[in-house]
């Protein structure tokens, strides 16, 4: 299951269809397939040998997918890098999955150069026209290096939620087994079909779920380097996109925007919705207005990363991520002990989507994968039918006098306001209490609502213990490059 021989396989079945598209620009499997074969040469000539980490610091562009397969054509590692780091993160990141190349887009060079120079690693700054020249002058590596299945394809670095970012190992069975779930039971892909490519390609969602499967399929993949919503919407329209996958944010945005209704989307058939909570309102409001069905899944890095999916074939549950995806397992714990359906407990997660380990971290490796479970840190309940419902993180549950109160709950209550635009409820200390809920929320641009309103309308919904007594508007809430709302960086105002 070597990842590296999707794209010759592509490029004999469908050497002239698009396989990459950005803008007015597009790329062939044809043309990708003879790019990612130099890019492996360059590799060997440059004295990487099979297994060892090279890293990547490129945004959604056509230059990503020839490095990442290039890599892995010549049994590299690749270490997908978010394109915003800053030099001491570069150097982090560098030092600690050993990796002695990097390649990085031109607009960021600067970070990436340093971080390099003080890991002592090789920086290549990519930039259109000098990077073809590069790749034109080397030997091309034309059949993939083997590999078996167990190898390490890919270390991609956790978002460090609970300490230093961790490097998880996902294999070349890893990623495959997950992509060809999402090519045949997820989107049933074809070589007709075009996904919308707007998520960060250096985290696992964008990479198995678009540009992996699309690879796998002969689908055409269009490349969103940075995600604006009308542009989007114009994307949609102009290459007639079939798939899209995205974060509950970029859903939020697209309904929010005004003349979604000039665009063509029509041809529009499935979306995916994962990397955080999607309201059920906001689920429900882009169906009625994009006439597409979404549907909400789960999963995480360390799972490469799908573990449940609601699917068109066992019919969606709203509010729900679906069930397990064939081969995978799911159980929700307490102290060791599976509860029965319908109780809150710990997810844990067995099957050929769960990593290898955490790079170089046997011990973090054995606290998280025990008896050949992944113990997530997430936590849910099962319902009687084997539909998971996410109820929050174990950290990010508020003990309030004694009582659970989890935010996921909370915060679909205040996305059904019609004024909530964006919203996260995290506990604040209290002296008395050991806890308070707080909940910073963002306006929908022309709403008016005041702090008490909110807090008004979520009192009437959920038991006492659980509406937020401290509530603030902000214009803003922070994120990370998924879209992710960082809770840990949310600080109430002063006073409140």
């Amino acid at each position: 299951m070597n990842l590296a021989h999707h794209v010759p396989d592509s490029a004999r079945t469908y050497p002239d269809r698009p396989a990459l598209r950005i803008e007015d620009t597009t790329v062939s499997y044809r043309a990708l397939d003879r790019d990612s074969a130099r890019m492996a040469g360059l590799l060997r000539d440059r004295g990487v040998k099979p297994g060892d980490r090279v890293a990547l610091m490129l945004p959604n562009v056509p230059e990503f997918a020839v490095v990442y397969y290039g890599v892995l054509r010549a049994g590299g590692i690749v270490v997908p890098m978010n394109p915003l780091l800053k030099s001491r993160e570069v150097l982090y990141y560098l030092r600690d999955s050993g990796a002695r190349s990097l390649f990085a887009w031109h607009d960021f060079a600067d970070q990436a150069s340093a971080g390099a120079g003080q890991a002592g690693a090789e920086a290549t700054v990519v930039r259109p026209g000098a990077f073809d020249e590069l790749l034109e002058s080397a030997s091309p590596l034309d059949e993939p290096t083997d590999r078996h299945d167990d190898d390490t394809a890919v270390v991609l670095y956790t978002s460090g939620t609970t300490g230093q970012p961790k490097g998880a190992e996902l294999t070349h069975a890893n990623l495959a087994r997950n992509c060809d779930i999402a090519v045949g039971g997820l989107f049933r892909l074809t070589a007709d079909d075009v996904i919308f490519g707007g998520l960060p390609l250096f985290h696992a969602f964008g990479q198995t779920c678009t540009l992996n499967a699309a690879v796998a399929s002969g689908a055409c993949l269009t490349l969103v380097p940075r995600f604006d919503a009308a542009q989007a919407l114009g994307i949609l329209d102009a290459h007639g996109v079939t798939v899209f996958a995205g974060v509950p944010t970029v859903y939020g945005r697209l309904l929010r925007q005004p003349g979604k209704e000039e665009y063509d989307t029509s041809r529009l058939r499935v979306c995916l919705a994962g990397g955080a909570e999607l309201p059920v309102q906001v689920l429900y409001d882009f169906q009625t207005a994009f006439g597409c069905v979404v549907l909400e899944g789960y999963g995480l890095s360390e799972t490469s990363p799908v573990v449940c999916v609601n699917t068109q074939q066992a019919g969606p549950r709203p509010g729900s991520v679906g069930i397990p995806i064939p081969g995978v397992r799911v159980r929700v714990v307490d102290d060791g002990r599976e509860v029965p359906p319908g109780e809150t407990g710990e997810i844990a997660v067995r099957g050929h989507n769960v990593m290898k380990g955490y790079w170089q971290r046997p011990e973090e490796t054995a606290a998280t994968i025990r008896d050949g479970w992944l113990y997530t840190g997430d936590l849910g309940r099962l319902d009687q039918d084997g539909y998971l419902w996410i109820v929050g993180r174990k950290k990010d549950v508020i003990i309030r006098g004694g009582y659970n109160v989890y935010p996921r709950e909370v915060e679909d209550v205040l996305y059904g306001h019609p004024a909530v635009a964006d919203a996260a409820v995290v506990g604040i200390p209290d002296p008395d209490l050991g806890e308070e809920v707080g909940a910073a929320v963002v306006l929908r641009p022309g709403a008016h609502a005041t702090a008490e309103d909110l807090r008004a309308y979520v009192k009437g919904q959920v038991a006492a213990y659980k509406y937020p007594r401290k509530v603030w508007i902000a214009d803003s809430l922070p994120k990370g490059p998924t879209g992710k709302i960082l809770k840990k960086e949310i600080v109430p105002p002063a006073g409140r």
